[in-house]
């Protein structure tokens, strides 16, 4: 019975956080954002550690940059150009990421970067 009660509140609370869209791509941004910051070079998993983080990333860009290439897209025209730049910046550096030629901390501040937008955007939402 408290089990349950607790599962319950647990649930309730997730599902307010993720009520709103920002909210959930906010949430998605952390998850990815925090897989990549967690990779450190010299362990004995690096590699695969951070294939994986850079992958779960540049799938999140691909998605944001396929959305804001549609048409039918309701952002302003300026952000959208801005969020496909920025995809492709992610792409490019990705590649340099595995080349050795990068380092992934500045996926890390971009994607911070985003977030402190959506939690801004989000909080202003919440006002209107």
């Amino acid at each position: 019975m408290i089990e349950a009660s607790l599962a319950t509140s647990g649930y309730k609370s997730s599902a307010q956080s993720i009520s709103s869209e920002r909210g959930l791509e906010y949430q998605v941004f952390s998850q990815v954002t925090r897989d990549l910051a967690a990779v450190r070079v010299g362990t004995h998993d690096y590699h695969s550690k951070i294939a994986s983080a850079l992958n779960k990333n540049m799938k999140l860009w691909t998605i944001l940059a396929s959305e804001v290439a549609d048409a039918s897209n309701s952002l302003p025209p300026q952000l959208r150009a801005s969020i496909f730049y920025l995809a492709e910046f992610t792409r490019n550096q990705t590649a340099k990421i595995y080349a050795g030629e990068a380092n992934p901390s500045i996926l890390v501040e971009i994607n911070t970067t985003v977030m402190r937008g959506l939690r801004g955007q989000e909080a202003a939402e919440g006002a209107a």
